[in-house]
């Protein structure tokens, strides 16, 4: 998928298990089957996963997580990764590592929630739980940025996928969300990247959220992605409703997830196939509620 990716196998999880955790070498070690982007993960044991950064930017998120996932954890409503141990550079592997307690769960499928109602609640009981944990000595997220700074990579990816999305549709949702009042209040803490694949279900409700690689201080309308990244649109109002979205941060929120959306699908479409087919719900979705702006209101 990236130019600079690392080799990741059995082996080389095996090698690193031995050097630096041999009490856990003689584990089995299974490939977890993701559409992940930025790191591989090896289930280890019964009750543990190892997780190895691709690249070397999801190398820099490892201290961060370690940090702060137990922080965070006692104020959120779902259990989140508990870091049990960091690996260094061995074994011909050059950046940092990590092993976490296993989560029970899947991955939902983008608009085809089991019980999308229920589902709709817990994400908005995460997010509004999340943004009021005290951002004191926080770091900046990864998409911490206002979304006017993300004008010009938004629409070269749109322009890159001409002949694949309406462009012109897509050109005016973005400039639509661009014209939304900024954040009025100070920086939260955001998890900034609530797809399918960091969120996993169980009986149709949330039961975990991993991947904490993008979180810290940022505008919370970044975490209504899921929005249009995991709910169908019946039951987005209700969603919108339960986190308590104004106007503005929906309108943020809705461009937040067309931005991040029309990257993927520029950047993945040929090497990523579950990332590609996702973006193109997301795009799907964000531009026919810009069509109908009623939709994603609560009755």
């Amino acid at each position: 998928m990236h130019a600079d990716e690392w080799d990741i196998d059995e082996a080389l999880v095996r090698a690193l298990l031995a050097e630096r955790f041999p009490q856990w070498a003689g584990l089995p070690v299974e490939r977890v089957d993701s559409a992940g982007t930025n790191n591989a993960m090896y289930r280890l044991g019964a009750d543990m996963v190892v997780r190895l950064p691709r690249i070397p930017a999801a190398a820099e998120d490892i201290a961060k997580e370690h940090a702060w996932l137990p922080r965070l954890a006692p104020a959120l409503p779902v259990p989140v990764p508990a870091p049990l141990g960091v690996g260094g550079p061995v074994a011909g592997y050059p950046w940092p590592w990590s092993v976490f307690r296993w989560l029970d769960g899947a991955n939902p499928v983008a608009g085809r929630a089991e019980e999308p109602a229920l589902l709709a609640g817990d994400l908005a009981g995460f997010v509004g739980a999340l943004h009021r944990v005290d951002p004191a000595g926080g770091p900046a997220a990864y998409r911490s940025e206002p979304l006017a700074e993300r004008d010009g990579q938004t629409r070269a990816a749109i322009a890159g996928l001409r002949g694949i999305v309406d462009t012109r549709a897509a050109t005016d949702a973005w400039e639509a969300a661009l014209e939304a009042p900024g954040p009025s209040g100070p920086p939260v803490w955001i998890h900034a990247d609530l797809q399918p694949g960091n969120l996993l279900v169980s009986g149709g409700r949330l039961s975990a959220v991993i991947d904490f690689g993008c979180a810290g201080l940022g505008d919370g309308a970044v975490d209504l992605i899921p929005a249009w990244y995991v709910l169908p649109a019946a039951v987005r109002g209700d969603f919108r409703a339960a986190v308590g979205a104004d106007d503005a941060a929906w309108a943020r929120g809705r461009g937040w997830a067309l931005s991040i959306a029309v990257a993927e699908l520029d950047y993945y479409r040929e090497t990523n196939p579950v990332m590609a087919d996702i973006a193109r719900y997301v795009i799907a979705e964000v531009l026919a509620e810009h069509a109908s702006p009623a939709v994603g209101r609560h009755a």
